[in-house]
């Protein structure tokens, strides 16, 4: 669990106040509609017109169709989860430090760019793209107020050499 206490690097701010400051924001307000509307949105189209379109595909197809969907849902089903722990901090449900825990993060997933399958209904490659593009900004917005800039800032190879040389130099 990341202590309480702690300052957020960008901001100097404890970590609780950031959590808490964005959980009661317009941006987080928005992030939580809309995923809620892609929520409900996908599961009604894999249910009706998702479903119908499954039928009518080659066996290839629908094996690809199947792991899509089943990915979709579960980067989906990722997200809300997200969400809700940041709802429950807004609302008062979970403290801001409880919501720093490593089980309530959102996981960095290796996005596909492409189909697996050419012959995938339109609307599933619409709701996968629509999904990904969702969950990089929840995970965006999960890495800036979870993890220390520091660890994420990349090092500067000309830098890192010329400090190894100086210190090498000072020996």
């Amino acid at each position: 669990m990341i202590d309480d206490a702690g300052p957020d690097v960008a901001s100097g701010r404890p970590r609780a106040v950031v959590v808490r400051e964005f959980a009661a924001s317009e941006l987080f307000e928005r992030t939580f509609r809309e995923g809620m509307e892609l929520v409900e949105e996908v599961a009604a189209y894999l249910d009706g017109d998702g479903r119908r379109e499954s039928k009518l595909l080659s066996r290839a197809a629908a094996l690809a169709y199947a792991s899509e969907s089943m990915s979709l849902t579960t980067r989906l089903m990722q997200m809300a989860s997200w969400l809700l722990v940041q709802r429950a901090v807004r609302e008062g449900d979970m403290t801001a430090d409880a919501a720093c825990d490593a089980r309530y993060r959102l996981a960095s997933l290796r996005l596909r760019t492409e189909p697996t399958h050419p012959d995938l209904p339109i609307a599933l490659i619409e709701h996968v793209v629509s999904a990904e593009r969702l969950y990089e900004r929840a995970l965006h917005l999960d890495r800036r107020m979870y993890v220390d800039v520091e660890a994420e800032a990349p090092v500067n190879p000309v830098l890192s050499q010329m400090e190894r040389l100086a210190a090498a130099f000072r020996n």
